[in-house]
């Protein structure tokens, strides 16, 4: 499939081994890696940042390869059961940092062309996805805008 913003395709990359139950090595117990999921979404991590921190550092040093298998949930599974998600989506968040970025790289460097049509994509990008979850992830009535952007980050 094509890129949304070029003509350029996408690199082909590896797939993931198709297991059914984790493996021997990884006997980590189901409960403890749910606790060590809500610990660190505490402190602050993403679901995609703690999904690499229990695949390197693991739960009691021993790594845990995939939290699905383990446990039979999604890490964002395990944190709406907890209550535990934030307030905007993790993908939505980071374009929103982005745009942001760019639109201050913008308002210093006014001749900086690039920069402009990046931010014009990545602005496209974000109201795509605020379509998308709007309803169920933010208020029905969001619009992206950049200052509703970055009152949503600062909180």
């Amino acid at each position: 499939m094509a890129r949304m913003h070029t003509r350029r395709r996408g690199s082909s990359g590896s797939d993931k081994p198709a297991a059914d139950e984790p493996p021997e090595w990884s006997d980590v117990d189901a409960d403890k890696i749910e606790s060590r999921v809500v610990e660190l979404a505490e402190q602050g991590y993403d679901p995609s940042q703690i999904g690499l921190k229990l695949r390197d550092e693991g739960v009691t040093g021993t790594p845990v390869p995939d939290i699905k298998l383990a446990t039979g949930k999604k890490v964002t599974e395990i944190l709406e059961e907890h209550d535990a998600t934030a307030d905007v989506p993790e993908d939505l968040r980071n374009l929103m940092e982005r745009a942001i970025r760019l639109r201050r790289h913008a308002e210093r460097h006014p001749q900086d062309y690039q920069n402009k049509r990046s931010l014009q994509n990545t602005e496209s990008k974000v109201r795509r996805l605020v379509t998308y979850y709007r309803g169920d992830e933010i208020d029905a009535d969001f619009t992206y805008s950049y200052d509703a952007a970055v009152s949503l980050l600062e909180e």
